[in-house]
This record gives structure tokens, sequence and C-alpha cells, in this order.
């Protein structure tokens, strides 16, 4: 598992959203970029997590943000996880894992005492110019705006 860390350039990742629409790295640039992995769409976390984020969005817009959720669901899960809440940032499906990798977030995982691979819910903050400005790896997913934006 590759970490990065603060200070790190960003990955330079390709991938398709539920619309099916190709997002890369480059198309950020000149803005904050927030890329948010989460395990499943539709979960009560990651629900929680995403919904503070659209809570927030015209916060995160007025301070040059976009946002970008990451899991390895499908295009169809994730345009019906986009659907039902209403979320006003594209959601990639990250099926073959290559954005998923490229950040590092995908590994062993704990659940109920089985062990198995899966998303490490993590979160970057990508400066305007391609840098990582910080890794939240603790993501509190009922407050996680508050603790990009401050």
């Amino acid at each position: 598992m590759t970490t990065l860390k603060k200070g790190d350039k960003a990955p330079n990742f390709s991938g398709l959203d539920q619309d099916n629409r190709v997002h890369k790295l480059s198309d950020y640039e000149g803005k904050k970029l927030v890329v948010f992995f989460y395990p499943k769409a539709n979960t009560p976390g990651c629900t929680a997590e995403a919904c503070d984020l659209r809570d927030n969005f015209e916060r995160f817009e007025s301070n040059n943000y976009a946002l970008l959720g990451v899991s390895a669901d499908s295009a169809s899960a994730q345009a019906k996880f986009k659907d039902k809440f209403n979320f006003p940032f594209p959601l990639l499906a990250d099926e073959d894992k290559s954005v998923i990798n490229a950040f590092g977030v995908w590994g062993p995982k704990k659940f109920m005492g089985k062990e198995y691979d899966g998303i490490h819910r993590t979160t970057f903050v990508i400066n305007e110019k391609g840098i990582i400005d910080e890794v939240i790896s603790d993501v509190k997913t009922k407050v996680h705006a508050s603790q990009i934006l401050g």
C-alpha cells in the first residue's frame, strides 16, 4: 500500500464517474480538490459523510474547492447513490481500483473480528498545483466538512 502524505504530488489519476464522464487530476488545475474515498455507496457511514459534504457544498465552492467521491461501486450504484441524496459532486465508479490503488487506500481491514481487503476511508485535500495539502485518515463522517474547512 503506497502511503501518500502532505507535500507529495497527487497521483495523475483518471476515472469514470456515475455518468461515464472522465475525471482527471488535470481537470482541477487552479482549484483545490477534495478526493474522498469511501467503502460502499448507500451504507450508513458513507451516506453520513457524503451528506455532510453535500450540506456544506456552498462553503466548499466559495473557497475554490471541487469535490470528488470515489469507491469501487459500479456506475449504476454510484448514480443511484448520487440521485437518492442529490449530491452536487461526481462519484467515481472505480471498479478496477486504479484510482483507489494510485492513492494507496486499498488494503487489509478488520470488521467484527474478520479480516478482509477493502477501501480505507480517507480524504485527500489537493492544492491548486496538484500537491497534497492534507491527508485525513481519521474521518468523522457526520462532521467531515469541518475537518476539511476548519
